[in-house]
């Protein structure tokens, strides 16, 4: 507050037709020490940032005074004892304020500098290969083939490496390997290094699925095998020199929520960032059938009374079914049938749906 430093005792009662009248012992502008003593019935000019001289309590502003440089008018007393921010306002000495594990944003690392600290111990993202594999995956700038309909767009590729981003992590993109395990064998020992591997595709039972061995013959640990969810069924998990591998399989749909359910949480954990996206519990507002067989992970959105509306056909190919989602609505293994009403869980795949998101206003 730029205005009069004082004592406020001796400005109380101050008011427009009874004005108190000090003299200006001096000034004081930022970055300036403060006197070291302040007379009675003495001011001093000071500036916002300044030191407050010890004898001071009080900070009149301005506008409360004639602005005046040898004398000052001071006609308010609304001031009386405030605009002083006092040592230990904000932390103290012995205050843990960045604990082990805390995402370090632009409020933390100004913390850090205003406790002196120039530097942090920190743990680094995580550095994520994704290989894709797959005869019929071309990279998007040969899109002619794909017009041609002789080729596919690798879309998984471009999709998980903004996951793995948004996770925390740093992705490697090893590229497209062809159906072939020489190949894909030498995309994953010849990659740069890694903390953690992704695949997507050839992970399930055909003639040209290769993957799943070929990691185990470079010595990973399979720990499982295909899991009981729709979509995503052929996944696999496993750790290949200390490292976690996560066989995703190649359909869009597939691939996204694999990687939601399974390798995002991972992640966000070798970051020490919090493992899990909000749930919460919502209304469905059509009736659901499913096989009842498998945990069903469902496409919605959920408007600003929760309810969740499906974003359409659920097909593991249809990238705009997860594309419009802003949740995953669950749907248990015992259940083939949900009515239109029921309350069910979902997890939201951003902090607030757009639905639920509060304007600015100014």
């Amino acid at each position: 507050m730029d205005g009069y430093a004082v004592r406020g005792e001796e400005i109380r009662g101050a008011a427009e037709d009874a004005p108190i009248v000090l003299q200006v012992a001096g000034t004081i502008a930022a970055g300036d020490a403060p006197p070291a003593v302040v007379l009675p019935g003495t001011a001093w000019r000071i500036m916002t940032g300044a030191p407050v001289p010890d004898d001071t309590d009080t900070v009149i502003r301005v506008e409360d005074t004639d602005a005046g440089v040898s004398l000052v008018r001071i006609h308010a007393d609304r001031d009386v004892q405030r605009n002083v921010r006092p040592r230990g306002e904000d932390f103290q000495a012995g205050e843990s304020l960045l604990a082990r594990g805390t995402l370090l944003r632009a409020a933390g690392i100004g913390l850090a500098a205003a406790n002196g600290h120039a530097s942090l111990p920190v743990i680094r993202k995580p550095r994520v290969a994704i290989l894709t594999s797959g005869n019929e995956l071309v990279d998007v700038d040969d899109f002619a083939s794909v017009l041609a309909g002789h080729r596919i767009v690798n879309t998984n590729g471009y999709t998980l490496g903004a996951a793995v981003e948004e996770a925390g992590g740093i992705p490697i993109d090893l590229g497209i390997a062809p159906d072939d395990p020489i190949a894909i064998a030498e995309r994953i020992t010849q990659a740069p290094p890694f903390d953690a591997l992704i695949t997507c595709g050839g992970i399930s039972v055909g003639a040209f699925d290769y993957t799943r061995d070929v990691v185990q013959r470079l010595g990973a640990r399979l720990d499982f095998w295909r899991v009981r969810m729709r979509p995503g069924g052929p996944f696999g998990f496993g750790v290949l020199d200390d490292r976690p591998w996560f066989g995703l399989p190649g359909n869009p749909v597939s691939a996204l929520v694999t990687f939601e359910v399974f390798a995002r949480p991972a992640l966000q954990q070798m970051g020490l960032r919090p493992l899990w996206r909000p749930a919460l519990d919502v209304t469905l507002a059509e009736a659901v059938t499913t096989s009842g067989d498998l945990t069903h992970f469902l496409r919605a959105v959920v408007d600003a009374d929760q309810m969740a509306h499906l974003t359409g056909p659920q097909g593991s190919g249809l990238l705009t079914s997860m594309h419009a989602a802003t949740a995953l609505v669950i749907i248990p293994s015992h259940v083939s049938y949900v009515a239109a009403g029921t309350t069910v869980r979902a997890v939201l795949l951003s902090p607030t749906p757009p639905s639920l998101e509060v304007p600015w206003t100014f």
